[in-house]
């Protein structure tokens, strides 16, 4: 089989990429049972010190990862620089503390000695999206390779020369032959990789449906499984909040890759008494997104990364707009690009407020009290991330608790952070990646028990 990847602003071929035959792919399964063998015997520091190096190639070659980013799925320049930085951190912050996360945890029993230490299980399957085509793979590299594990990368076929890039990074940093290898397959090819004797664990980063067939096969093989899934985030303003800082934090949060983010910002609820002044000063701070060729520095706006999610975004504010939606800017669609585009009177059972917007689209929520505003946060069935802006901290702290998605933020979008823990609840998936959470997530946790 032959995939091919395609530059969405212009409909040009990026690149071809053979897909590997069925005996291609069980030799590169039988060589990562032989490649953890003898990782897993490399003492920490050794593997913090390639994950440094590999730190340092992700900064010494960010234009050219970040120019096949852009080519491949549309990615504005500076942003697609910007995602390969952090893929920097990611391995800096994990070369840094892997040793202290995954040191033996001494536990007070009536044993003379007894203990957790964390052990790797062997090779994680990885399946991974395409719109952060480096930084979702390196937040399931950097903890599970470090912690001795090895992994395979199925990546999402639009962005395949990403993925041949970034399994460049560990050959460049000089990790062993076959501790992360890419494999170049379509999903009909799932069943057999995660079966494989191998394969002790999966993470997939998708949809909701994709989550549920690869949970599915993980289940019927006893094979751990993490899902980051999609999600339908809350952004909410109260009355006190710094109007001028919660626009600029919700363009950034819903605009960001062009609106293509499971964790932006979808649904604005907003108190009454500054519904207005924040409505027009959103739309007033959307016009000026400058629209183009995402190769271009200024260009804030490209590109969705196919013309099918176009056509879904499209389809979702006709609709809504239909159910009694007020078009309050943009709405009109040409190929895969999709104006930015905002609806007012946003209400539950509109396609605006019930399911995942992917893309450039902002739906106004108008409340007129907080317990409301909660109210309507928590009616999704998703549950990744909320953010609240207002100037009293406190109070905001409060509702805390009430908050049932695995983030919430005040006064600041839902991001991930290689220090904090990251991952959803609902049908936005289980398991956490990074921080500490994430390198023990796929290590085997073994008691150690000594009596005299």
């Amino acid at each position: 089989m032959e995939f091919k990847s395609n530059n969405p602003y212009n409909g040009q071929e990026v690149a071809k990429f053979k897909g590997l035959t069925q005996n291609e792919l069980v030799d590169k399964l039988n060589k990562s049972q032989k490649a953890f063998e003898s990782w897993r015997k490399v003492p920490i520091s050794e593997r913090s010190l390639l994950f440094k190096k590999a730190g340092q190639v992700l900064r010494d070659n960010v234009a050219e990862y970040a120019k096949i980013i852009t080519l491949e799925m549309g990615k504005p320049i500076l942003e697609s620089r910007g995602e390969v930085n952090k893929c920097a951190t990611v391995c800096d912050y994990y070369a840094k503390n892997a040793e202290k996360f995954l040191a033996n945890e001494f536990i007070e029993t009536d044993a003379q000695r007894s203990y957790v230490r964390h052990d790797p299980i062997g090779a994680v399957f990885a399946i991974m999206p395409w719109n952060f085509p480096f930084w979702q793979v390196f937040r399931f590299a950097a903890p599970t390779l470090i912690a001795g594990n090895v992994g395979l990368l199925k990546h999402a076929p639009n962005v395949f020369g990403c993925a041949e890039q970034i399994a460049d990074v560990f050959k460049k940093a000089g990790f062993p032959d076959d501790v992360f290898q890419n494999l170049i397959v379509h999903h009909d090819k799932t069943e057999i990789i995660i079966a494989h004797d191998a394969v002790k664990a999966v993470t997939l980063t998708g949809s909701e449906r994709a989550g549920a067939a690869v949970a599915q096969i993980s289940g019927k093989y006893i094979k751990k499984i993490l899902l980051e899934l999609g999600g339908n985030n809350a952004f909410i303003v109260w009355d006190d909040a710094d109007i001028d800082k919660a626009v600029a934090t919700a363009l950034t949060a819903r605009m960001l890759n062009c609106g293509q983010s499971c964790i932006a910002a979808k649904r604005f609820i907003l108190l009454e008494g500054i519904y207005d002044e924040f409505v027009l000063k959103f739309i007033a701070a959307v016009k000026n997104l400058k629209s183009g060729d995402p190769m271009e520095e200024d260009t804030k706006i490209g590109p969705l990364a196919r013309k099918d999610l176009a056509d879904q975004l499209q389809y979702q504010v006709r609709n809504s707009v239909a159910m009694g939606a007020d078009l309050l800017l943009g709405g009109n669609q040409s190929g895969a690009y999709h104006e930015p585009t905002i609806l007012g009177n946003v209400k539950p059972d509109m396609p605006a407020f019930d399911e995942e917007t992917f893309g450039p689209l902002a739906a106004m929520i108008k409340v007129k009290t907080i317990e409301e505003a909660f109210a309507l946060s928590e009616q999704s069935r998703y549950g990744l991330g909320v953010t609240v802006c207002t100037t009293n901290i406190e109070k905001a702290l409060e509702y805390a608790h009430e908050v049932s998605d695995g983030a919430y933020f005040i006064n600041e979008l839902v991001k991930s952070d290689p220090r904090l823990p990251f991952g959803g609840t609902k049908k936005s998936g289980y398991g956490r990646e990074l921080a500490k959470d994430g390198i023990l997530e796929f290590v085997n946790r073994k008691t150690v028990y000594v009596k005299n």
